[in-house]
């Protein structure tokens, strides 16, 4: 991982990135739940307000209304008070808790099953175990050098790229109806909407089971190359920052989210405006062209990044949180079961 360079000094060898860390697929189910949990209860004021700015405004005489955060946001007080920020979150919660942990899982498989291949597999000095780091002499390097400080498999720029890709669309499809009544929930244009079965059963009286799926191809298309782009420069990332000396595993992977998020955010800010009107107003968005064609004639180009400052301040504040928590634990785990097969080995050896 980042630390490889120093990693590779307390260890002789090297070995395939394949090797097992022991860690099982409940660790990462477990893990991707807590970080959705965090980021989504944090972060939803922000998707609300981004909702919002992208679904368009029409005056009296059917004009589009250029709207700005400020407003948006006072809007919001106005007419639903502080907890009106929160308005989506129970859809947001359904959809991401399971979603992000599904996510993460399906990613550690993918990642696994490429790193056999050796176009995408990259060659990694090998972790020191804690049992030969109890056996060691006194001298031997500090943990944070004979350790990997990422628990997840090291792939090339193209295996991360086609394993974010996968991962993130098949979840994606898996949740689309969810997708769907969240961002309606968000927007003002549905107070009919009160519970997720009365959405769920609502849109399907009026768009059938193409409703359920209503802009997922906007959503592919920004979802696709937003995961794989992000993995390409998160694993850049921790590269970089790996190389400033006493930096801590939180800032490490906190500071590789944020900037991933900020470099594919904005590369993928089109395809999340014309997701957004297609999912809010699909009666005037009913296909993928149309909806490009109607954002083009209602804002200009600029239209394509409406809401993008606040997209990227809720994926680089959602990137720095899940990331850093989902590594966390995972380390966590690895470290903890480390430990007790050296402590059981140790007890097996004084026993022979």
């Amino acid at each position: 991982m980042a630390d490889s360079a120093t990693a590779s000094a307390a260890v002789a060898t090297s070995t395939s990135n394949t090797t097992k860390s022991g860690l099982k697929a409940y660790h990462h189910l477990a893990s991707g739940a807590l970080s959705g949990l965090s980021s989504a209860i944090v972060l939803q004021p922000l998707d609300l307000l981004k909702t919002r700015l992208q679904q368009g405004s029409f005056d009296e005489n059917g004009t589009i209304q250029k709207r700005r955060i400020r407003g948006v946001f006072k809007q919001v007080l106005k007419e639903d008070g502080v907890q009106g920020l929160w308005r989506g979150t129970v859809p947001t919660l359904v959809r991401n808790v399971p979603g992000v942990a599904i996510y993460f899982y399906s990613l550690s498989t993918i990642r696994h099953k490429l790193s056999s291949i050796p176009y995408f597999s990259v060659t990694v000095p090998a972790p020191v175990s804690p049992s030969s780091i109890s056996s060691s002499s006194s001298s031997s390097p500090p943990k944070s050098q004979t350790q990997s400080r990422s628990a997840i498999i090291k792939l090339s720029s193209g295996g991360n790229l086609l394993a974010g890709a996968i991962a993130r669309t098949s979840v994606g499809f898996v949740l689309s109806p969810i997708t769907v009544v969240k961002a309606r929930f968000e927007s003002n244009r549905y107070a009919n909407y009160h519970s997720i079965p009365s959405a769920l059963a609502s849109l399907y009286r009026t768009n059938g089971i193409r409703g359920f799926f209503q802009g997922f191809t906007a959503t592919a298309v920004r979802d696709a190359p937003y995961a794989g782009l992000y993995l390409v420069f998160y694993e850049k990332g921790k590269d970089f920052l790996g190389k400033i000396t006493g930096i801590p595993n939180a800032a490490l992977h906190s500071g590789s989210g944020v900037m991933a998020a900020v470099f594919a955010t904005l590369l993928t800010s089109p395809a999340d405006v014309v997701k957004t009107r297609m999912q809010v107003n699909p009666a005037d968005h009913p296909t993928l062209r149309k909806a490009v064609t109607r954002v083009l004639q209602d804002r200009g180009p600029l239209g394509f990044f409406s809401g993008t400052s606040l997209r990227i301040s809720r994926k680089a504040a959602s990137a720095a949180i899940g990331w850093t928590v989902y590594e966390a634990i995972l380390l966590f785990l690895r470290d903890r079961d480390g430990k007790l097969q050296a402590k059981n080995q140790e007890q097996w050896n004084k026993l022979l």
